[in-house]
């Protein structure tokens, strides 16, 4: 039988893009809403209730109100806004990250989607910190390529545009004042005393991003080699199905570049332990649309149901 599935702002990137991905999909019935109701209080509420899950993805305001509308005490909520991955009552929808992670999202009534930085970031910092590789005082710092999309449709159209800005034909930093909306998640989630330091640059194409963390061994408490991370890498992520661990002789680098789109339109992450000795250079490598937001959400929706975590993404 089918379970029933209500995306609240499925008009968004994000709610398109879990639509997409739940194409040809028999196990699932979409609770449709006429857009002349998106808005409408007492029409969503219906839905929502009348839901074996919701996706909310909505703006954080919009989503926190969202939950108060459920009354029906068996939908599962599947949150891809800021509003709820910091909040402890929630569980944290990275399923690679441990053991216990994956439990979690499989028995879920709550789940908050990574934000996709963050994914990024996270999946370097959490085993950096689990394995004594860092302690969680360590001053960290990330810089990040993202293709435009990130910034939803307001951003996507002043790029499509036919008389764009030329500032919009190179990389441009932003969240200059260090305040990210991501960076609370990154510091809660790894269990950082400290906000690390993170410098994210909007770019001329449409999706996928590289989120880096360099290391320079010597500020280290412990000597470490680059094999010796590789190795830990390797160890925490075996046998995932989305996740890999590259090293300096992977054939994704070509001609000692590292593209940051070519895992568009994927659930798939490529984390890469790079440099040398002296200093290591680690990158996690996504889509900001797929394992950053839809392919996440839709692969902790697979978990919770009990199927294969990969039913409809690729």
């Amino acid at each position: 039988m089918a379970v029933k599935v209500f995306i609240d702002g499925q008009e968004g990137t994000t709610g398109l893009k879990i639509l997409e991905r739940f194409k040809n999909r028999a196990d699932i019935q979409i609770l449709t809403i006429e857009d002349s109701l998106r808005k409408d209080v007492a029409e969503r509420k219906k839905l929502i209730n009348s839901s074996d899950y919701t996706f909310l993805c909505l703006p954080d305001i919009a989503a926190k109100e969202a939950v108060t509308l459920v009354e029906n005490e068996n939908v599962k909520i599947i949150d891809a806004s800021t509003a709820h991955r910091t909040n402890p009552d929630w569980t944290y929808g990275f399923p690679e990250l441990s053991e216990k992670h994956r439990e979690d999202v499989k028995n879920a009534k709550r789940l908050a989607v990574p934000g996709c930085y963050a994914s990024g970031f996270v999946s370097i910092v959490y085993p950096l910190i689990q394995h004594s590789i860092i302690e969680n005082s360590f001053p960290v710092f990330s810089y990040a390529t993202s293709g435009y999309s990130g910034g939803g449709k307001k951003l996507i159209a002043d790029y499509e545009s036919e008389n764009r800005k030329t500032d919009l034909n190179s990389p441009r930093l932003y969240a200059l004042s260090q305040n990210h909306k991501h960076l609370p998640e990154m510091k809660y989630v790894c269990g950082l005393e400290n906000t690390p330091m993170f410098n994210p640059m909007v770019c001329d194409y449409f999706s996928g991003m590289v989120v880096s963390v360099p290391l320079q061994l010597r500020t280290l408490s412990k000597k470490m080699s680059m094999k010796n991370i590789y190795d830990i890498f390797a160890d925490h992520y075996k046998d995932q199905k989305f996740i890999s661990i590259e090293n300096m002789s992977s054939q994704s680098i070509l001609d000692g570049f590292l593209a940051s789109s070519t895992l568009s339109d994927t659930n798939k992450m490529q984390i890469f332990i790079l440099g040398n000795d002296e200093q290591v250079l680690l990158c996690s490598r996504l889509d900001n649309l797929g394992k950053g937001a839809s392919g996440a959400a839709v692969q902790c929706l697979n978990i919770m149901m009990g199927i294969d975590e990969t039913t409809g993404l690729i």
